[in-house]
């Protein structure tokens, strides 16, 4: 696992630009920036509800859609705009835009999958904390405000402090599908589907060549 400042910075992804957590003067606190994030808001948008959409699709196309696991009441999917390699994110099966809509056992089933999904990210990525947290509504900043969900951002120690590499940054790109293919192992056990289904994987860039 490389250090927070090989970690901090999430590659061109499918067309996606390059992220970065960075840090600020000394006394000023450090901040997640994620520019490419203007992309989606500003971008045409897939039509329906994706987070309704993608865990009933057929199970060899979850590796496209980004799935690691899909339980009854709830699935986790990598986010297409992360905040840091392994960003997740852990969504109610049933469409509901409030924690108040769902039911008691639909509830509990999601922060159990958010229990179990912190763990094995942690262990996963070699995280040494997490962010835990839920936007509910636009105005909070939720991307698909429609149908609620919890984003877990793994965090390493330093990870806002390394900017001091000729012109300010050092960077260690990921692919998605690359992520994608190194959590599913972790997250194969907490879902409903067979553990022992095949990894799907995608062609990567030519080598000496930049992630598209």
């Amino acid at each position: 696992m490389g250090s927070a400042a090989e970690l901090g910075c999430v590659p061109r992804a499918r067309g996606r630009t390059c992220a970065a957590i960075v840090s600020s003067p000394s006394d000023k606190p450090g901040r997640l920036w994620a520019p490419w994030r203007m992309e989606y808001i500003r971008g045409p948008k897939e039509p329906g509800c994706i987070f309704c959409r993608y865990p009933s699709e057929d199970p060899a196309r979850f590796a496209e859609r980004l799935v690691l696991c899909v339980r009854r009441d709830a699935f986790v999917m990598l986010n297409k705009y992360p905040f840091a390699s392994g960003h997740l994110m852990v969504v109610p099966t049933r469409h509901a835009s409030d924690l108040g809509e769902l039911s008691p056992e639909e509830h509990a089933s999601l922060f159990e999958l958010v229990r179990a999904s912190a763990s094995a990210l942690k262990v996963a990525v070699n995280a040494e904390g997490l962010n835990i947290g839920i936007n509910l509504g636009s105005s909070a900043g939720a991307g698909i405000a429609e149908h609620l969900h919890v984003h877990i951002v793994p965090r390493w120690r330093g990870d806002m402090n390394f900017m001091p590499v000729v012109a300010d940054l050092r960077v260690m790109p990921e692919a998605l599908d690359a992520t994608w293919n190194r959590l599913v192992p972790y997250f194969r056990p907490l879902g409903d589907s067979p553990p022992d289904a095949p990894v799907a994987r995608r062609r990567g860039p030519k080598k000496g060549g930049p992630s598209r």
